[in-house]
C-alpha cells in the first residue's frame, strides 16, 4: 500500500546482496485488505441467513468459535483459509439440523459468494506501475497466506505466479512457500527478496527461510510499540521506494 501523505522514508539495517527475484505479500502490502474481506463476509452470511433461516440465531462470534473448534480436530485447516471456511459453513449448517446435502450445497454456494466478493477489485494503478517497472529487471511473484484471486485483481500482468498455502503447504512464517518459490524460480533463497507488511509472517518467515527482506511499514515514523522479532534488511514506508533498487 502507498501512503502519499507521509514523507518517504527508508532505513537500511543490513546491506542487500545481489538478488534476481522479488516476492510480494499481497494482503495489506499491495492493497488494504480488510474492507474487501469484511464485505465478502457480510455478503456470505447474508446469503446463508436468507437461504437457511435457522442460522440467524448465530452471530459472527459463534461462527468463529466453530472454526476454532474445527482447527483443534483438523489442524491442517489452519493452513488453508478456503477449506477452513467451507468446513465451518458445512458444520454450522449441520449443527442447525440441515441435511448433509443441504449443508454441502450451502457451503458451496456460500464459498462461491465469498470468493466472488473477496476478489471483486483491482490493485491500484500506481501500485501496478511500480510492479511493472520492477518486473523489467526482476522476476516478480506473490507469496500470500490469503486466498485472493491474483488474476482478477490484476497481478497476473506483472507476476510470474502467486503461491497460496493449503494442500500440505503451510502458511508463512513457515518456510514452505518461500522454499517452493525458490524451487520454481530455480534460484537459491538468498537470491529472493521478499517484501511484506507483517513483521512475523513476512520478515521473520522469509529470513528464517534464508531470503532477504524489505518491511513495508507505512507507520514507521510513529514506530511500532512491539519489538520486532527479526530486523529486516530494509524498512520502507512507501512501496515506490522499491524503485530505488533499479
Amino acid at each position: 500500500m502507498t501512503t502519499p501523505l507521509l514523507k518517504a522514508s527508508m532505513i537500511q539495517y543490513q546491506r542487500l546482496q545481489p538478488f534476481s527475484a522479488i516476492s510480494f505479500d499481497l494482503d495489506d502490502t499491495l492493497y488494504n485488505n480488510l474492507p474487501y474481506v469484511l464485505h465478502a463476509s457480510d455478503e456470505l452470511f447474508s446469503l446463508i441467513n436468507q437461504t437457511y433461516p435457522a442460522t440467524t440465531a448465530w452471530g459472527a462470534d459463534q461462527w468463529q468459535q466453530l472454526k476454532h473448534q474445527l482447527f483443534i480436530h483438523h489442524p491442517e485447516l489452519v493452513h488453508d483459509t478456503t477449506a477452513a471456511r467451507y468446513a465451518m459453513l458445512r458444520q454450522g449448517l449441520l449443527h442447525f439440523g440441515y441435511s448433509e446435502v443441504e449443508a454441502s450445497k450451502g457451503a458451496q454456494d456460500g464459498m462461491a459468494c465469498f470468493t466472488h466478493h473477496r476478489s471483486n477489485f483491482t490493485v491500484d494503478n500506481n501500485v501496478l506501475q511500480v510492479l511493472e517497472r520492477l518486473s523489467q529487471r526482476y522476476q516478480l511473484i506473490g507469496i500470500t497466506n490469503g486466498n485472493v484471486d491474483s488474476q482478477r485483481i490484476g497481478l497476473d500482468k506483472v507476476m510470474k505466479f502467486v503461491l497460496h498455502p493449503g494442500h500440505g503447504v503451510k502458511m508463512k512464517p513457515a518456510a514452505d512457500m518461500f522454499s517452493l518459490a525458490c524451487r520454481q524460480l530455480d534460484i537459491k533463497p538468498a537470491s529472493l527478496l521478499h517484501v511484506g507488511d507483517h513483521p512475523l509472517s513476512d520478515i521473520a518467515g522469509a529470513k528464517m527461510a534464508g531470503c532477504q527482506t524489505v518491511w513495508l511499514n507505512p507507520c514507521m515514523q510513529q514506530r511500532h510499540k512491539k519489538a520486532q522479532p527479526v530486523l529486516p534488511h530494509i524498512e520502507i514506508n512507501h512501496l515506490d521506494l522499491l524503485l530505488g533498487l533499479l
